[in-house]
């Protein structure tokens, strides 16, 4: 495998520094190593490809762009047959579509095309059947979990899912696996009035967040820990966490995460959940 410059470099170190740049919020950078990559063979080119698909989509969710239909579709042309991980990026990117409206969060199920959801609810639980490993049988675990809490309002339904993904973290070593189902855990635990609950689970997953290399996500798991901070009293810890989470977010270019910092510091509770279905 070569570069633009004829450069060799070990495929699989490039894929993963381009994610790592990715996870770090280096979304156009990280683009832009891969478009300047070149390979030998069909099944790198599709692992090339999907990778920058992956990419698009931290951009998007993250950043406020729209680039993951573009490179998901650039992914299915150069891919050899049916492949999870693909299959994988466009569950996501359908459940972002669905969570996301007119630039904001819009989390429930009221306004949405039921059959969509339904249609995501099945992509999901068919990718956990199909999982080639336990991993990602915990990533669709997790997706279901998600599918089922914002987008269903089902929030009893929701917990399970994330356990399951969490054993699946744990085990198979994936630390953001694990940091996902623990932000989503220590949810729960808010809502319940477990505060201290919370806090450990939020606390670990900004630490796995951090070891991971994971910038906005590491802002977005601080702006939880500025909840806890405004829910056990301490208004001024919780005004200067988020100030700096802003100043953060607005550095990177992280334009949804500091919209929501904003909102917070108006007033607003990001981890309100959404309205029950049928309520």
């Amino acid at each position: 495998m070569t570069n633009t410059t004829g450069t060799t470099v070990e495929f699989d170190e490039l894929l993963a520094s381009a994610r790592e740049l990715s996870l770090a919020g280096r979304w156009d950078r990280a683009l832009r190593l891969l478009d300047a990559t070149t390979c030998d063979t069909a099944g790198d080119r599709a692992r090339l490809a999907l990778a920058a698909a992956e990419v698009a989509l931290q951009s998007d969710w993250f950043g406020g762009t729209d680039l993951t239909a573009g490179r998901a579709e650039q992914a299915e042309k150069v891919a050899s047959g049916a492949d999870w991980d693909l299959a994988f990026v466009r569950l996501r990117h359908a459940y972002f579509r669905l969570l996301r409206s007119e630039g904001a969060f819009r989390p429930g199920p009221e306004g949405k095309d039921p059959d969509a959801l339904a249609r995501l609810r099945r992509d999901a639980h068919d990718l956990r059947e199909d999982a080639p490993d336990e991993v990602r049988r915990g990533w669709a675990s997790m997706y279901l979990g998600l599918i089922a809490d914002n987008l269903f309002a089902e929030r009893t339904a929701a917990p399970a899912h994330y356990e399951t993904a969490l054993g699946a973290g744990e085990s198979g070593g994936d630390d953001l696996l694990v940091r996902e189902a623990l932000r989503h855990l220590g949810d729960h635990d808010h809502d319940a009035g477990d505060h201290d609950g919370a806090l450990e689970r939020w606390r670990r997953a900004t630490a796995l967040g951090a070891r991971a290399g994971m910038v906005p996500g590491v802002l977005t798991q601080q702006l939880l820990l500025a909840v806890l901070a405004r829910d056990t009293g301490d208004e001024a810890g919780a005004t200067a966490l988020a100030r700096e989470i802003a100043r953060w977010a607005g550095a990177i270019g992280a334009d949804p995460v500091h919209a929501q910092v904003a909102g917070f510091l108006a007033g607003a509770d990001p981890t309100a959940p959404p309205q029950e279905s049928g309520a």
